[in-house]
């Protein structure tokens, strides 16, 4: 397994990770899938995103950025991180985020938040093993598959 900065050329690796996911799980509230052309687009504009690959295959991508808009939030970030099933329990979300938050650091990143869903104990519990802390519990602020969830906000400060 080899962790590398994203390419435009993963992108349809990327958005099969990332549609599996939207259409499949809770893990993520939102329902609209991303495109092939706009992540290659994001990923020729940003230098923060990071693919996980075993041999040609990208088994997970994570990339950050900006928490919120505006001048006085540019050292505070937002990340995401997915992963194909198979490469669960591998350690390579851990190298993934080792990755991410090394680059973040060297670029004056300070804050680093994950926005968890409530209904995804194992995120929380793996952010929580590198090294974030819960901060606050959002009830019903996502709704998704007929219910509401509640988002979990975790930070690490780098």
């Amino acid at each position: 397994m080899r962790i590398r900065k994203a390419r435009p050329d993963h992108a349809p690796s990327i958005a099969d990770l990332a549609n599996t996911v939207i259409r499949d799980t809770a893990i993520t509230f939102t329902t609209e899938e991303k495109t092939t052309e706009g992540l290659a687009t994001a990923i020729a504009d940003s230098d923060a995103y990071f693919v996980a690959c075993d041999g040609a295959s990208v088994i997970g991508y994570a990339c950050y950025f900006q928490f919120r808009g505006g001048p006085g939030y540019r050292h505070t970030m937002e990340h995401s991180i997915v992963l194909a099933e198979e490469a669960r329990g591998r350690g390579v979300g851990r190298a993934l985020m080792s990755a991410l938050e090394t680059d973040a650091r060297n670029k004056g990143v300070h804050s680093l938040f994950a926005g968890v869903s409530g209904e995804n104990p194992a995120g929380v519990a793996f952010h929580a093993s590198i090294g974030f802390r819960e901060i606050a519990r959002l009830p019903e602020v996502g709704y998704k598959f007929g219910r509401w969830m509640d988002l979990v906000l975790m930070q690490k400060l780098l």
